[in-house]
């Protein structure tokens, strides 16, 4: 957990919020590709995936037959008749592809290795980007994706991030990693936007604070139990699609739902965490960490939903830290 006192996160942190800054953290990537890749991947998400044209990119949640989240990702259109799908769980994809691809006409591969991912966020960074690209993408529209050159090295450009603000995501050959991240750091040192160094800084704390949740914080329950809602089309098929409508009968049971700890602590709250409402266990911890824009220790936390109240107090844990029912947006 992080800090109050790290002034190394800190600043990192407030690069991100105030400048920009770049990152290595390259996800798992899955090549979809085959006559019926497009229907596939609409029947495996609740996102009207099939809609996106070549050079768009949408997020999208999957569920199980029960209809509840199993992973999230981002599904980019590469091309006719192929898809990539950004996810941390390749191995987990594969798996599940391979138990619903009957009837679909698809191939499914992991390209991991053979592509890593920079990121580049903050109000200013597209000054970065284009410094170190062959030709600028003023107008790249967010989630969007165009093919272009740092240096030597092609690039696949994607207006997208995981910070709640400006940014762009390159996907690079592996082979030409080494030469794009020394352009970005060159031209990265004359601005003043550093190389992010701590993972818990632009993987929980930064995007945290904008309400950025990872799969491991909606795990288990219905896009609506996460205000994820907005992303499901239920004018098509997918798995869990007949759960998901029973689902929205009964209305949801759980919420997932931002807390801010009330007392400074240096306690490590960790996941799993119980969450307590006049000392009866009402939900659990998904996230706990400090964020250096709202100077504050925040999280995540699953509740019932019938006690998920905004302005409600609760208790974590077993030193019984007090926090405050919230919006998962704290900036």
């Amino acid at each position: 957990m992080l800090f109050k006192e790290d002034e190394a996160a800190r600043a990192e942190a407030m690069a991100v919020r105030n400048n920009a800054a770049w990152y290595r953290w390259t996800h798992d990537l899955v090549e979809v590709t085959g006559p019926d890749a497009d229907r596939f991947v609409d029947y495996l998400y609740v996102n009207n995936i099939a809609k996106a044209p070549v050079g768009k990119s949408k997020y999208t949640t999957m569920l199980n037959e029960e209809g509840k989240i199993i992973d999230d990702t981002i599904v980019m259109h590469m091309g006719e008749q192929l898809f990539w799908i950004s996810t941390l769980y390749a191995p987990q994809f594969l798996k599940w592809a391979a138990t619903h691809c009957e009837g679909f006409d698809v191939e499914c591969r992991d390209i991991t290795a053979e592509w890593d991912m920079v990121a580049i966020q903050g109000p200013q960074s597209l000054d970065l980007v284009n410094a170190v690209l062959d030709e600028p993408v003023d107008d790249l529209k967010r989630f969007s994706i165009v093919d272009r050159c740092v240096g030597e090295a092609p690039v696949k450009v994607h207006r997208a991030g995981f910070t709640g603000e400006l940014g762009f995501e390159f996907y690079i050959p592996a082979e030409h990693t080494a030469a794009v991240e020394e352009a970005l750091k060159a031209e990265g040192e004359k601005r003043e936007m550093p190389e992010l160094q701590i993972l818990e800084v632009y993987v929980r704390s930064v995007p945290v604070e904008k309400g950025f949740a990872l799969r491991q914080d909606m795990y288990g329950l219905t896009p609506f139990e996460c205000d994820l809602g907005w992303s499901v089309c239920m004018d098509k098929e997918f798995v869990g699609k007949a759960a998901l409508e029973k689902a929205i009968e009964e209305g949801p049971k759980k919420k997932l739902v931002g807390l801010r700890f009330e007392r400074p602590s240096t306690e490590d709250i960790s996941q799993t965490e119980i969450v307590y409402r006049k000392g009866v266990p009402c939900g659990i911890v998904r996230t706990a960490i400090y964020g250096y824009t709202v100077d504050d220790n925040i999280g995540f936390a699953v509740i019932e939903a019938k006690k998920a109240i905004p302005g409600e107090r609760v208790t974590v844990g077993m030193n019984d830290s007090p926090a405050v029912i919230c919006d998962k947006v704290f900036v």
